[in-house]
């Protein structure tokens, strides 16, 4: 149940009528909170709901074994056992084939005929996702930042909250969990927030994100010796933007769906390509990801506190693991591996010159300019099919062969627009909020319908599934 299909929108309205129904009743509604969560990742397949409960009671269960026990040992051997049982999932539904394929290449590269041997298992969508929220649950409570959860049905809630189940944000149990408690309240505020970002991010999601991806990305990155250079470079700030409005639109509508419920969750983006240099666009790019592995495995690692080479090699160590997180293949290991070489540059281009931005406010949009434009060569490696699509892409790129009767202007059109509402001054995106605010509920949520319904009428019958879903 994609969130820019119809199918969502009907199931949404079905439960915010039924959860407010049920306001004065908290078992009553936090239990149907939890069966629309499980109904709405059944939709998709419900052999693997069987993986969502599985690793929510096992973690609720030790959570609560780690505050019990004295013994640090025994508390350490606990979160172990839940490191080691979600990755063990985790790696075995996503990543064994990968070290399967890479132990058979090596095997075959020292002259040895091995067996070729698949597994071929289906990903459980979000596996990525709730598998992290879990373990740092976990984690957090060993280290005393939380308590553990009071009742089994709300931590089972947690975990399968469906506006962030299925691709993000990844939250943490201070986020989420304490408002369980609290009397279950929608304020005028945020019911016209909530309807702002579900309109903000469908408009995102299908007008720039779907039309960038049919009608140049995807034929680019296919075929890309068809096109001229110009056309190539187009794809590239395509993909780009493309990439950037599908993953922010669902974070937006995800935040908006958990408000129409009375629940806050933490923004995901805030405009990563005005980032003025690569610690400041994993500040900026995918939020909860970034935060997650900065203290749950940069910091355990040493972060900066060891040394200027032990530094580096932290950095680098998360980024390549940062990219394997995204897939199990190659293209994702090297675009890890680019953002940690960039970090590590980053890191050691700040302590040269003692300070952490340019000072002049043409230095500031230099950076900001070599930033976005690094980010974007990293792209390629992680949209392109394989190593040798990329290559060939960059190959074109740089023959300079002019023109670009392949542009079509409606999608320059779009890649312009695209790029204008990211970079919107936030004054005026605020004053845009704003007088939506101001109108009445009814006139707010007639706005959010039409503009639903013009969106489907212009737009392919085919609904377009969000890119983060394949992690």
């Amino acid at each position: 149940m994609l969130f820019n299909s119809v199918q969502y929108g009907l199931f949404l309205v079905v439960v915010f009528v039924v959860y407010w129904a049920l306001v004065r009743v908290r078992l009553a509604r936090m239990l149907f909170l939890l069966a629309a969560s499980y109904f709405f990742y059944a939709n998709w397949n419900p052999f693997f709901l069987a993986l969502v409960w599985f690793s929510s009671t096992l973690d609720f269960v030790l959570s609560w074994a780690i505050v019990r026990r004295d013994a640090r040992w025994k508390k350490k051997l606990l979160v172990a056992t839940s490191v080691a049982v979600n990755l063990s999932i985790l790696g075995l539904f996503k990543y064994a084939d990968f070290f399967i394929g890479a132990a058979s290449d090596l095997v075959t590269t020292l002259g040895f005929d091995p067996i070729a041997l698949r597994l071929n298992l289906v990903l459980p969508v979000g596996i990525s996702f709730y598998t992290f929220q879990t373990i740092g649950y976990v984690i957090d409570v060993y280290r005393g930042d939380v308590a553990p959860a009071a009742h089994y049905h709300e931590y089972l809630t947690f975990v399968s909250f469906f506006p962030h189940l299925v691709a993000g944000p990844i939250l943490r149990a201070p986020n989420l969990l304490p408002q369980f408690d609290r009397p279950a309240r929608l304020s005028e505020e945020d019911g016209s927030r909530a309807l702002w970002l579900i309109g903000v991010g469908l408009f995102k999601k299908v007008v720039i994100a779907d039309f960038i991806s049919i009608n140049l990305v995807d034929r680019v990155f296919s075929l890309p010796e068809m096109y001229t250079s110009w056309e190539v470079l187009a794809a590239i700030y395509g993909y780009a933007l493309q990439i950037y409005a599908d993953f922010s639109g669902y974070s937006d509508m995800a935040i908006g769906s958990a408000l129409l419920l009375g629940f806050h969750i933490p923004p995901n983006f805030e405009r990563p390509y005005l980032a003025r240099n690569l610690r400041d666009f994993w500040r900026r790019w995918h939020i909860s990801l970034s935060t997650w592995f900065r203290d749950y495995l940069y910091i355990p690692l040493g972060g900066s506190r060891k040394g200027s080479w032990r530094t580096y090699a932290n950095l680098w160590v998360v980024m390549l693991l940062c990219g394997l997180w995204h897939g199990a293949e190659w293209k994702f290991v090297l675009w890890g591996a680019l953002h940690g070489v960039g970090q590590m540059a980053t890191r050691i281009w700040q302590r040269a010159v003692g300070r952490d931005r340019a000072r002049t406010a043409w230095g500031r949009v230099a950076t900001i300019f070599l930033t976005f434009h690094f980010v974007c060569f990293a792209w390629i490696f992680f949209r392109a099919e394989d190593l040798s699509v990329a290559l060939n892409l960059l190959r074109v790129l740089f023959s300079f062969i002019g023109g670009a009767p392949n542009l079509a202007p409606q999608v320059a059109a779009v890649l312009l627009l695209g790029y204008a509402l990211h970079f919107l001054p936030e004054k005026l995106e605020g004053l845009l909020r704003a007088n939506f605010a101001r109108l009445p509920a009814s006139a707010q949520g007639l706005a959010l319908f039409v503009l639903i319904v013009v969106l489907y009428s212009v737009t392919s019958s085919d609904v377009v599934p969000f890119i983060y879903y394949q992690f």
